[in-house]
C-alpha cells in the first residue's frame, strides 16, 4: 500500500497537471496535508485508514493551537479535495470529510470612525468650502466635497445612492428625501440642517458660475453616467483624511456609512430605525453595528479598568 507521502505527491501532481495549479497553491496544499499527516502519525493510521473523527480531531487540534477559523477552513478544504482524489482513484471507499462541518468564521467587523474623526473631516471640508480659491473650479469642488460629507453622514446613504442624488434633493425644504436603493426599494431619509445648507451653497455657486446648471444630477460630472463616480468621491475623501491625520486605508465612503449607523446606536437609536434608514432588508445585517459597540466596550474595559492591567 502506498504511503502518505506518495499519496500527497500524487495528489499535488494531479492538481498541477490537470488543474494547472500555481506553485504557491501547491505549496499551500502540501503544508496543510503534511500537517494532517503528522497528526495522523499519533494515531498510527494512514490517510487511507483515516476516519471522520481523525479529521474533526485535527481541526480541534488546530483550534487549540490558536489557528483562526479561516485557517481551519482552508485545511479542511485541502483535506476534502485530497480525500475525493483518493476516492476517485479507488484507494478509499468513502470520504471521511463528507459530513464534516466547516469551521464557522466570524465576519470582520466594519471599520468605524470616532465622532472626533468625523468632526475633523467635516470641519476641514467646511473650512475649505468657505475659503477663497484661485479658480472657480476649485471653489466648486470644495463646496461639493463639503456637501457630500454632510449628506452621507446625515443620511448613511450608500455611495451609489449618494452620487446619484437628483438635483431636486437640494431644492426642497423638506427634512426628508426619498431615496431609491437596492431592489428599487424606496425609503425616506432625513437631511440635517447642515446637510441642506451645504447642498444649497454648492448648487448656488454652480449656478453663479453657470456650471452644468441644467444637469438632472445634484453632483454632475462629464463622465458617461452624468454624475460624480464612486471612485472619484472615494479618492477625494482619502485625500481629505490624510489632511486631518486619518489613515487613508481606514477611510472610504462605506466607512462613513458605518459611522452614521454606529454613532446613532451609540447614542441610543433603536436598531429597527437604523435598519430602515440604511435600507437593510434583513435586520441581521444591521446587527453588525451592535458588535462594533460591544468590541469598543470590551476594549474600553481592558484599557482602563485597573483589574485588567497585567492580567
Amino acid at each position: 500500500m502506498a504511503n502518505d507521502e506518495y499519496l500527497i505527491e500524487s495528489f499535488l501532481e494531479m492538481l498541477s497537471a490537470e488543474r494547472g495549479a500555481a506553485a504557491n497553491t501547491l505549496e499551500s496544499y502540501r503544508r496543510d496535508l503534511e500537517g494532517f499527516h503528522e497528526f495522523l502519525g499519533c494515531t498510527g493510521r494512514t490517510a487511507v485508514e483515516a476516519t471522520k473523527d481523525d479529521v474533526t480531531g485535527y481541526l480541534s487540534d488546530l483550534a487549540a493551537r490558536g489557528f483562526a477559523a479561516t485557517t481551519q477552513a482552508r485545511h479542511l478544504s485541502a483535506l476534502r479535495q485530497f480525500f475525493r482524489h483518493l476516492y476517485s482513484d479507488g484507494l478509499r471507499t468513502d470520504d471521511p470529510t463528507r459530513t464534516v462541518a466547516s469551521p464557522k468564521t466570524r465576519a470582520p467587523l466594519p471599520k468605524v470612525l470616532t465622532v472626533g474623526q468625523v468632526d475633523a473631516l467635516l470641519d476641514a471640508a467646511r473650512a475649505a468650502a468657505e475659503a477663497e480659491h484661485d479658480t472657480p473650479a476649485k471653489a466648486i469642488r470644495a463646496l461639493r466635497m463639503h456637501a457630500l460629507l454632510e449628506v452621507i453622514y446625515a443620511t448613511g446613504l450608500r455611495v451609489s445612492e449618494l452620487v446619484a442624488l437628483p438635483a431636486s434633493a437640494a431644492r426642497r425644504e423638506e427634512r426628508l428625501i426619498a431615496v431609491t436603493g437596492k431592489g428599487n426599494k424606496e425609503r425616506l431619509v432625513p437631511l440635517s440642517q447642515a446637510a441642506r445648507a451645504a447642498m444649497r451653497a454648492y448648487v448656488a455657486r454652480r449656478k453663479t458660475q453657470g456650471a452644468r446648471t441644467e444637469s438632472r444630477w445634484l453632483f454632475p460630472s462629464h463622465g458617461d453616467s452624468g454624475h460624480l463616480t464612486r471612485q472619484a468621491f472615494a479618492r477625494d475623501l482619502k485625500a481629505l483624511g490624510v489632511a486631518v491625520g486619518i489613515d487613508p486605508g481606514s477611510l472610504s465612503p462605506h466607512v462613513m456609512r458605518h459611522a452614521f449607523a454606529s454613532h446613532l446606536l451609540q447614542n441610543g437609536a433603536d436598531l429597527r430605525v437604523v435598519q430602515q434608514l440604511l435600507g437593510h432588508a434583513d435586520i441581521s445585517t444591521t446587527q453588525i453595528y451592535t458588535h462594533v459597540l460591544d468590541e469598543r466596550l470590551r476594549a474600553l474595559v481592558e484599557d482602563h479598568h485597573p483589574l485588567s492591567r497585567g492580567s
